[in-house]
C-alpha cells in the first residue's frame, strides 16, 4: 500500500524528464499574464467574473464555512477508521495516509454489509430506464416513445419526448461499453434547441437532439446487463444534464440548454441523482430480475446511510483542492523561479490534513482539472453544485419528492431558461430565496 501510494502521489513530482514543476510555474505565469493583459487582478477574477460566485473572496468565504463543519467530523471519522484498524491489526502504531482508504473500506463493509454483486440483480438496466422515465413522467409530465431511426451502432436506442403530446426533442441512448469506445459516462447535444423567425412572422422553436453515453456492461445470454449503485447514479446523473437540454426553451443556442455558468451546469445532474436514494421512486424501478421482488427496505436504508460513510473526510479533502486551487489562482506563486512548491502546498494545506504528513509528495504536479482539465480557479464548483442541489431538492423533501407544483417550478425556473439569464435570479425565483450551505452539511451528515 505505500509503494502504491507512493507512486501514485509523487507523479510529476520526481527527479526526472517528466517533473511538471515548472510547468506548473510556467502555467501560473501565463495565466498571471493573460489577466493581467484583459485587465483583471488575477486569473480567479478572470474566471470568477463568468461565475455564480462572482469574486475569490466570495469562494474563500464558502469553502471556509464548510470546513467549519467537517473538521471536527473528519476528526472523529480518522480515529473511528484508527481504532478499528488496531482492533483487527496487531502491528499498526499510528494511522499512515496509504493505510486509510484500506482499513475505511473494510469497516465500510463491517457497518453496512451491502456490496455491489448484493444490490446488481435489482438494477437490470432497462428497468432502470423505465422507472427514470416514469419519474421524468411523475415529475415533469414528460412521455418517451422510442422510434426506428438510421444510427450510428446497433446497440444505441433512440426516443422521441413528448409533453401533453407537443414534440419536445430526442433522446438517444448509448448505454453499453464495446472495443474503442471512449471510458465514462456523459451527456452531449447534438442539436441544441434554439428559435427563429420564421413564415408569417410566426417563430420557428427547433427542438434539440440529446445524447447519454455510458459504459455499462453488456447483457449475455445468461444474464440481462445489472447495473451497479454506482451505475444507476451515473444514469440519473446523466439524464439530468439530458432534462437540462431537453427542455431548453431560450432564443439562441449559445443560452440553450447546459450552456450556463460552468458552477451553476451541475445543478440538474446532481439533483436527479436525489431520486435514486428515495424509497417511493426506487419503488418503480428496483425490482430483483428473477424474482420481481421490490428492493428490500433495510437494503435501502443502508444505501443512504452508506452514503455518508466518511464525509468528513471526504469534504475535507475536496475543500483542501478547492483552496489550494484558489489560492495559486488568486495569489499566485511569489518568486517564481525559487518557490518550493512541496513546502507552499504543505503550509497552505496543513488547516486541511487529520492524517499524518508525509514529505516528498505534491499534489499540484499531477492536479490536472485545474492545469488541463479546465477547473483552474474553478474546482470549488464541484462542492457548489452539491449545495445548490441539497437546497433545491430540500424543497421537494418539504412537500413531497413528486410535488407537481414545485417540480413545475424547477422545470420553469432552472430547466427551460439555460443560460438566458443570471442563474442566481433563477434560482431564487426558483427557490424563493439564495442557496443555505446547511442544505448540504444536513445531507452529508455534517450538520
Amino acid at each position: 500500500r505505500r509503494k502504491m501510494w507512493f507512486a501514485y502521489s509523487t507523479r510529476g513530482f520526481q527527479k526526472n524528464d517528466f517533473n511538471n514543476e515548472n510547468v506548473v510555474k510556467s502555467l501560473l505565469d501565463l495565466r498571471f499574464q493573460r489577466a493581467k493583459l484583459l485587465g483583471y487582478d488575477s486569473p480567479a477574477h478572470f474566471t470568477l467574473s463568468e461565475r455564480m460566485a462572482s469574486t475569490p473572496e466570495i469562494v474563500f468565504d464558502f469553502l471556509e464555512k464548510i470546513y467549519q463543519k467537517a473538521f471536527p467530523v473528519a476528526q472523529k471519522e480518522v480515529k473511528e477508521v484508527e481504532d478499528f484498524a488496531k482492533k483487527i491489526t496487531t502491528n499498526l502504531d499510528k494511522l499512515e495516509r496509504w493505510d486509510f482508504a484500506y482499513y475505511s473500506e473494510k469497516l465500510k463493509k463491517e457497518k453496512f454489509n451491502i456490496d455491489d454483486e448484493l444490490l446488481k440483480p435489482y438494477f437490470e438496466v432497462n428497468q432502470v430506464l423505465n422507472g427514470i422515465f416514469s419519474i421524468a413522467k411523475k415529475l415533469f409530465g414528460l412521455t418517451f416513445e422510442e422510434i426506428n431511426i438510421d444510427k450510428y451502432h446497433p446497440d444505441v436506442q433512440v426516443f422521441e419526448v413528448y409533453f401533453s403530446h407537443n414534440f419536445i426533442g430526442v433522446l438517444y441512448l448509448d448505454f453499453f461499453a464495446r472495443k474503442n469506445k471512449k471510458s465514462g459516462a456523459w451527456m452531449t447535444s447534438f442539436q441544441p434547441q434554439y428559435q427563429t423567425s420564421g413564415d408569417k412572422n410566426e417563430i420557428d422553436n427547433h427542438r434539440p437532439h440529446i445524447s447519454i453515453v455510458c459504459n455499462f456492461p453488456e447483457p449475455t445470454k445468461e444474464t440481462p446487463s445489472l447495473l451497479t449503485f454506482g451505475d444507476v447514479t451515473t444514469l440519473f446523473h446523466e439524464f439530468g444534464h439530458a432534462l437540462h437540454g431537453l427542455l431548453s426553451q431560450v432564443q439562441y443556442p449559445s443560452t440553450s440548454g447546459t450552456n450556463v455558468k460552468w458552477d451553476f451546469v451541475e445543478l440538474p445532474s446532481q439533483f436527479m441523482e436525489n431520486w435514486a436514494y428515495q424509497a417511493e421512486s426506487l419503488a418503480l424501478f428496483a425490482q430483483h430480475y428473477l424474482t420481481k421482488e421490490i428492493i428490500p427496505i433495510e437494503y435501502i436504508q443502508k444505501i443512504k446511510e452508506s452514503a455518508n460513510f466518511m464525509s468528513g473526510h471526504q469534504t475535507l479533502r475536496q475543500l483542501g483542492f478547492g483552496v489550494l486551487d484558489m489560492n495559486l489562482h488568486h495569489f499566485g506563486l511569489k518568486n517564481l523561479e525559487n518557490v518550493n512548491l512541496e513546502d507552499y502546498e504543505k503550509n497552505l494545506l496543513e488547516k486541511y490534513q487529520v492524517l499524518p504528513n508525509v514529505a516528498g509528495v505534491c499534489a499540484m504536479t499531477s492536479f490536472s482539472h485545474i492545469f488541463q482539465g479546465g477547473y483552474s480557479a474553478e474546482y470549488y464548483s464541484y462542492k457548489w453544485a452539491e449545495v445548490l442541489e441539497a437546497d433545491a431538492f430540500m424543497a421537494f423533501e418539504e412537500k413531497g419528492i413528486f410535488d407537481a407544483e414545485t417540480a413545475q417550478s424547477f422545470k420553469t425556473n432552472i430547466l427551460e431558461k439555460g443560460g438566458s439569464e443570471n442563474p442566481m435570479t433563477l434560482y431564487e425565483n426558483f427557490r424563493g430565496s439564495t442557496p443555505n450551505v446547511d442544505a448540504l452539511l444536513k445531507k452529508t451528515g455534517l450538520l
